[in-house]
């Protein structure tokens, strides 16, 4: 199959997001399939209001038409909901041709933060973005439940993998120099994440904090005392995780939380809110600790088994998840050939 993926997330940007469907596409091309991106980096762009690494699209219905019927796709796939994605669908939609969206951030909280937009417009305007699509992706029960009670319809499970061999247990602690323990926090900066709820708690030992985002000086001055590494990728990133005692992850917005899985991955236990992510991802008392007060959370953490948290994380492959996506693009395929039938039928 042919697949098209259209995102107005992209690189140089490290995000859930990006990371999914850079692993997606490659677990789909071990498969046998072919995969493209349309993504800002082929047009005109300006940098987001508030958030400027992030840079959206300029007008592109018009190219985006152009890219998309010169890649001819068998199966197309709308991965946000910004201004490419909207020329996606609008382009879907125009040439009757099936696609696939997913759910993987909470604008309307995100926007309700930032700019105090009600949540039942925000959720509106996201219904009517996603109601076309064959199959809404979610990735998990928490997330699906709470899509339907709002008025989604085609939802259907695309979970997370993480890559075990480079997010592993390591032998060498001391690569952080600091005093133990060691809460770390890994991720964007920005004030979606909640960073501060894990800056402001009485805790032992050190705070780090791995990631860039457009709060980062700010609570870097705030905040002295922790240690913000800034931007860190790759082995490097992984050893940091690798070398902490507890995650900390205080975000009660994501839609799921991939690096609580590399954290574990790591053999090391999360901290974190009793929220949807967590809930769906971290089992109370073995993988991590949930709960309202996060301080006690963080320090009963510090007790559990990192072998526990290893053995947690193997389960979550790229290729299982791969293929569920892929199931999903089938489905919409299916559904539309038909419905193109049952129209010839009745003509």
């Amino acid at each position: 199959m042919n697949i098209v993926t259209v995102t107005d997330a992209w690189r140089p940007q490290v995000n859930g997001v990006v990371n999914t469907i850079v692993r997606t596409n490659e677990q789909l091309e071990k498969l046998g399939h072919r995969t493209h991106v349309v993504s800002p980096q082929d047009f005109r762009t300006v940098p987001l209001p508030t958030y400027p690494e992030i840079r959206l699209a300029v007008f592109p219905a018009r190219r985006l038409r152009s890219l998309i019927e010169a890649l001819n796709p068998d199966a197309v796939h709308i991965a946000t909901e910004g201004p490419l994605g909207l020329a996606a669908r609008a382009w879907c939609l125009d040439n009757r041709f099936p696609f696939t969206t997913a759910f993987h951030t909470q604008f309307p909280e995100y926007l309700w933060l930032r700019t105090r937009i009600p949540l039942a417009l925000s959720y509106r305007l996201m219904r009517w973005f996603h109601d076309p699509a064959g199959t809404l992706m979610v990735a998990t029960p928490t997330l699906h439940q709470r899509l339907t009670e709002r008025g989604f319809r085609n939802l259907g499970y695309w979970s997370r993998g993480v890559n075990t061999e480079l997010f592993r247990p390591r032998n060498k602690k001391s690569y952080l120099d600091a005093n133990r323990p060691v809460f770390l926090y890994m991720g964007r900066v920005a004030i979606e994440k909640n960073i501060e709820a894990f800056l402001k708690l009485d805790l032992p030992g050190t705070k780090y904090v791995v990631g860039s985002g457009p709060d980062l000086e700010t609570l870097r001055r705030k905040y002295p005392a922790v240690r913000f590494t800034g931007y860190k990728s790759d082995e490097e990133l992984a050893k940091h995780v690798a070398a902490a005692d507890v995650f900390v992850f205080p975000s009660r917005t994501d839609t799921f939380g991939m690096v609580m899985i590399e954290a574990l991955a790591c053999g090391i236990p999360v901290a974190a809110y009793p929220v949807q992510g967590p809930m769906d991802v971290i089992e109370n008392g073995v993988t991590g600790c949930l709960g309202d007060d996060l301080r006690e959370a963080a320090l009963k953490a510090l007790k559990l088994d990192p072998e526990r948290c290893r053995e947690a994380a193997l389960k979550y492959t790229w290729e299982a998840c791969t293929r569920e996506f892929l199931g999903h693009l089938e489905t919409a395929r299916r559904g539309a050939d038909t419905a193109l039938a049952d129209n010839h039928l009745v003509g």
